[in-house]
């Protein structure tokens, strides 16, 4: 995108991205005084989705001859990649930061919304973040839960596997090699399922704590 120098003879884009990074810099001890427990990717999704709406604005006091929010992706797109993120990799979250930018009938996510207003040393990230807080699904605690499942049945089914193909290659040397790859899956798939199914039943149940039925009363 081919863009005309501001009066400062400053990109655009560059402005936009500066302007971010103040409004962030003046954001962030505010989030982490607070201490909140979210996952990493709603945490990292949340933030960039907010500044996408910092640099929207920004754009629009540049009086830029293009649309400010396509201009604000572009800038967001920047930004990624100076902190070391690939083209590739770049494009790719800036396509689905678009697809998560508005919510249901077209309105602007909590998140743009409150970097659209944005000022420097206001609470508005602090505000959107307070919105989530008791928001099971992107606590940080589910996530790490996860991760733990995720470890558990890759680590622990390939260990199954292995000592399952290693014990009937050596106390049943004359088994067939795809009843050993049958009996080495089997095996795996003694760990990982009921993994699985015990990591579902958590999350089903944490979640049913925290969201009750229409008719309970507030």
């Amino acid at each position: 995108m081919d863009e005309a120098k501001t009066e400062t003879g400053t990109l655009p884009v560059d402005v936009c991205v500066q302007h971010a990074r103040d409004i962030l810099a003046s954001q962030l001890p505010q989030l982490k005084d607070k201490g909140y427990d979210f996952a990493p990717p709603f945490r990292q999704m949340t933030i960039q989705l907010y500044l996408l709406g910092v640099m929207w604005k920004c754009g629009e006091n540049l009086h830029l001859p293009i649309d400010a929010r396509d201009h604000a992706f572009h800038a967001l797109q920047s930004m990624l990649i100076s902190d070391g993120m690939s083209r590739k990799d770049a494009e790719k979250r800036v396509a689905f930061l678009s697809s998560m930018s508005k919510v249901e009938g077209g309105a602007d996510t909590l998140a743009v919304a409150a970097g659209y207003e944005a000022a420097l040393d206001d609470d508005s990230m602090v505000s959107v973040f307070e919105e989530y807080r008791h928001e099971t699904k992107v606590s940080g605690a589910l996530w790490r839960l996860f991760e733990r499942g995720k470890k558990i049945m890759f680590i622990g089914g390939a260990a199954a596997a292995v000592v399952t193909i290693w014990a009937v290659t050596i106390f049943l040397p004359k088994t067939e090699g795809i009843d050993i790859l049958a009996a080495g899956l089997i095996a795996a798939a003694l760990v990982v399922i009921p993994t699985f199914l015990i990591g579902l039943l958590i999350y089903r149940l944490k979640i049913k704590k925290t969201n009750p039925p229409a008719s309970s009363p507030l």
